[in-house]
């Protein structure tokens, strides 16, 4: 790989690289939107709470590695060896929270060669070295430049806000998969392995704002198209995709002609 022309070295604070993980997890959102419709002809769901068009693992991957990869700068290989490390590491914690917390599968590459417990693959491994190549040649310096045009007090306001709504998201997703997975249990009489994490107690489900957000925000068709890999562990250790349950809802918003699929 041919040496670059080395980019100054930004001073990154807190509240730059909240501005990351803002930029790059609506980014991420767009790519992983657009490899849905390409790989799988649907237009689907690829954001990580119920309502920002977020995928925050491209957020955080972009909030760790911009400075985690600073060391690196001087060289082309040794940018590519650190984020390929970098970046697995991020993607196999982000899949484990996903699995154990929220019992979300985002992603699974058992299928694919020379992975580890479907949460990481070789394939992919190459591709977050590549990823910080380009990240911190050429993407990160038009951000950089986009950001610094942005008058202080803007700045502050937009990533204060950001981070206040991605929080509320959070709480609320969290709230609103325990409610899912209680109104599921219940109604259809599932042996769930640990259910008592899932659950949510009588109390809260018979709350009045409970009951309204349960019938939008938190209705089955609400969950499973925005989280259309939602699963769940039955007593026996067997995984359990809910849109194997929830046949009636279809876990996508929209289905394209063939013709937009790659073969």
């Amino acid at each position: 790989m041919k040496q670059e022309i080395e980019e100054p070295v930004v001073k990154i604070t807190f509240k730059r690289l909240l501005a990351y993980f803002a930029v790059y997890s609506f980014l991420g959102f767009i790519v992983e939107t657009i490899f849905g419709i390409l790989t799988k002809g649907v237009l689907e769901s690829r954001q990580s709470c119920l309502f920002g068009p977020f995928c925050c693992i491209y957020g955080l991957g972009a909030a760790i590695m911009i400075p985690g990869l600073q060391p690196f700068r001087k060289s082309n290989w040794a940018l590519f060896f650190a984020g390929a490390v970098e970046g697995s590491v991020i993607e196999y914690v982000i899949s484990w929270i996903g699995e154990v917390i929220f019992q979300i599968k985002w992603w699974d590459y058992s299928n694919m060669p020379f992975n580890i417990n479907g949460r990481i693959t070789l394939t992919f491994t190459v591709f977050w070295g590549l990823l910080a190549l380009c990240l911190i040649r050429f993407i990160n310096p038009y951000i950089e430049t986009g950001i610094n045009k942005l008058p202080k007090k803007w700045f502050n306001i937009l990533t204060i806000g950001f981070t206040i709504f991605l929080l509320l998201d959070l709480l609320i997703t969290a709230l609103g998969l325990k409610v899912f997975y209680t109104r599921l249990i219940k109604e259809h009489n599932l042996e769930v392995k640990d259910s008592q994490i899932l659950m949510v107690s009588d109390e809260v489900m018979d709350n009045k704002i409970i009951k309204a957000f349960s019938k939008t925000i938190f209705s089955n068709e609400k969950v499973l198209k925005t989280f259309p890999n939602i699963k769940y562990e039955d007593k026996d250790g067997n995984i359990v995709w809910i849109k194997d349950i929830l046949t009636d809802i279809q876990p996508y918003y929209y289905k394209f002609s063939n013709k937009f699929r790659l073969k």
